[in-house]
Parts: structure tokens; C-alpha cells; sequence
């Protein structure tokens, strides 16, 4: 009768050579040393083990971005949209990664303009209507008629910052969703795309990720099987997938903690919020936003202050108030 080969670690192996060679078989403790000095050599060049967001205080707080799935929760028009696509072209341009934002609500356009409007600190409705004239809480006066034309360097600014950004922006893909999108064909979409890239580098945005799913079956109830697929399509990818979700409580907002349990399937969720004690210490445009971190299996839990400036779709840390 034929010995069978045994297998370790993928090694075909005969009864014999198991003992004639050591270095098949390593105890964890004979690979202590060489373990330790490996985490020494990436620690000394990386203070996060994920990739970088562009946000500091996040960065430490999240452990860097890492695949898994992550939820951005808040009320309607309270800056999760523009929050998101800054936080992807973040990762992007920080860490030569691909990014693909999947939109059931923007168009491809007006997610470009956001961008646009933050590289080059030019209000969004200036560029949405073609002219460079400013508004009045600039403190300089409305132009009219054929004046536009005469404030071109606005323009000129908003040109140089896309042709500096246009390195990580060929890696940026934007698509519109629409009622007949599914997690399969997302799915579908982001494996062609790590193909045509070679590259398992790559971070998926969805927003308003509620509109998956059967639409007959009410919001509460696809919220859970719909975190759960999601989540399973992160762990397939290897990628990290951040869903963004609008708090449309019948009753009195959601507690950001109650999404904890209510969303239990996510890796991370971040819920936003206005911050009304900071808010009484800017002045419009401005506002004064929250992120509450209130679950996270890879690090901190808490809160991070922002001020959101929504002419330019951009988020900026700040330190919280004392």
C-alpha cells in the first residue's frame, strides 16, 4: 500500500523528511526573534497599520483604513456626501490607491464639482454656474453683467489644483447608481475594476446604501441584511467599503450610540452630527460637526470635531472644545 504525503503549510511532505529538515517546521517560538524584529521594521516606518485618511485625529482613532465595512451615518443634508468623497480622495492621493464611489443620489458631475471646489477653495456655485463672481459673505460685492470675466484668478486656481491632483484622480472612478443597482452588480463592478487595475489596492464608496436591497421590504428591516451583504462583500474584496446611510428615524433622531446595535454588522460606524456648542463660536458659513466613532473592532471608540465648510464640500479637523 502507497504512504500517503502529509502536507504542512503547503509543503508535500514523506515520513522521512519531516525530521531531516528543521526549517519546514518552526515552532512560533523558534520564530519569535525574527517575528519581533519584522514588527519592529514596519513600526519604525508606520504609525498606522491601515491607509492614511488625510485626517489625523481619524487616522489614530481608526488605526488607518483597513478592509472591512464602514457606515457613515447622519441626518439629511448634514454634509455625509461631501464628507465621503473627500475622505475617498483622501485615501486615494495618500496611499496610491484606486477609489470607486458607487452615487444613488449625486450625479457624476456635481461629485466632481465637490472636489473641485475644495482643491481649488472655490465656492461650488460659482463653478456649477461657469462664472468666477464671489459671494457676499466674502465681503466683496456681487459683480454683474460682463464682470465675471474680470475675477479670473479664481478660475486659474481651481485649473492649477486639478492638473496637481490629476495623478490620483486617473485612479478615481465615479458611477451612478440607479433603481436597478444591486450588491451583485456593485460586486461585479469593483472585481473588474481591481482587474483592470492589478492592484488589490482599492477603497469603495456607496452612497445612500439604503436604496439596496428590496425595496418593498420596509427600511428597518433591510438595514441588518443589507450591512450583512455588504460586509460579506468587503471580506470577499479584501477591500475596505464605506456605506453611507441617512438617519431617517419616523421619531426624535437616533442616539449615534443606538447604531451600534442597530447596524451590528459593520466593522466601523461613524455617525455625524452638529456640534451646537461649538456652532455658537463660528459664524456662518461655517459649521461646527461631530463625528462620534461609536463602534470600531480595530481601535478607538469617541468623538472628533470638524468644521465643515459646505460652499467648498470640505471638512477640516479641529481640536475639540476644552
Amino acid at each position: 500500500m502507497k504512504k500517503r504525503a502529509c502536507r504542512r503549510g503547503g509543503i508535500p511532505l514523506s515520513s522521512g523528511a519531516v525530521m531531516t529538515d528543521k526549517n519546514l517546521l518552526r515552532s512560533e517560538g523558534e520564530q519569535l526573534d525574527d517575528i519581533l524584529d519584522e514588527l519592529q521594521r514596519e513600526s519604525a516606518v508606520r504609525e498606522i497599520a491601515g491607509w492614511e485618511t488625510g485626517f489625523a485625529n481619524l487616522d489614530r482613532a481608526l488605526d488607518g483604513v483597513r478592509p472591512g465595512l464602514y457606515l457613515l451615518v447622519g441626518a439629511p443634508s448634514i454634509g455625509k456626501t461631501a464628507f465621503a468623497k473627500q475622505l475617498l480622495d483622501q485615501v486615494a492621493m495618500k496611499n496610491n490607491a484606486a477609489g470607486v464611489f458607487f452615487s444613488f443620489a449625486d450625479s457624476q458631475q456635481e461629485l466632481r464639482i465637490k472636489t473641485l471646489a475644495r482643491l481649488g477653495s472655490m465656492d461650488s456655485r460659482e463653478i456649477r454656474r461657469g462664472s468666477a463672481y464671489l459671494l457676499h459673505w466674502y465681503g466683496v460685492p456681487r459683480l454683474r453683467g460682463g464682470e465675471p470675466g474680470e475675477i479670473s484668478p479664481s478660475w486659474d486656481r481651481v485649473r492649477l489644483a486639478a492638473e496637481q491632483a490629476k495623478g490620483w484622480l486617473d485612479s478615481m472612478y465615479l458611477i451612478e447608481c440607479d433603481a436597478k443597482t444591486t450588491i451583485a452588480s456593485i460586486a461585479a463592478q469593483i472585481a473588474a475594476l481591481k482587474s483592470e487595475k492589478n492592484s488589490g489596492k482599492i477603497m469603495v464608496v456607496i452612497d445612500d446604501g439604503q436604496r439596496l436591497g428590496d425595496l418593498k421590504v420596509p427600511l428597518s428591516a433591510r438595514y441588518p441584511i443589507i450591512v450583512e451583504q455588504l460586509q460579506a462583500l468587503a471580506r470577499q474584496l479584501n477591500t475596505p467599503l464605506l456605506a453611507v446611510w441617512p438617519d431617517l428615524a419616523d421619531d426624535a433622531q437616533l442616539a449615534p450610540e443606538a447604531w451600534a446595535e442597530k447596524a451590528a454588522g459593520a466593522d466601523v460606524i461613524l455617525v455625524l452630527e452638529d456640534d451646537p456648542l461649538r456652532a455658537k463660536q463660528l459664524s456662518e458659513p461655517k459649521r461646527a460637526m461631530m463625528l462620534n466613532i461609536v463602534k470600531n473592532r480595530g481601535g478607538e471608540r469617541g468623538k472628533l470635531a470638524f468644521e465643515f465648510h459646505p460652499a467648498f464640500a470640505n471638512f477640516v479637523e479641529v481640536a475639540p472644545s476644552p
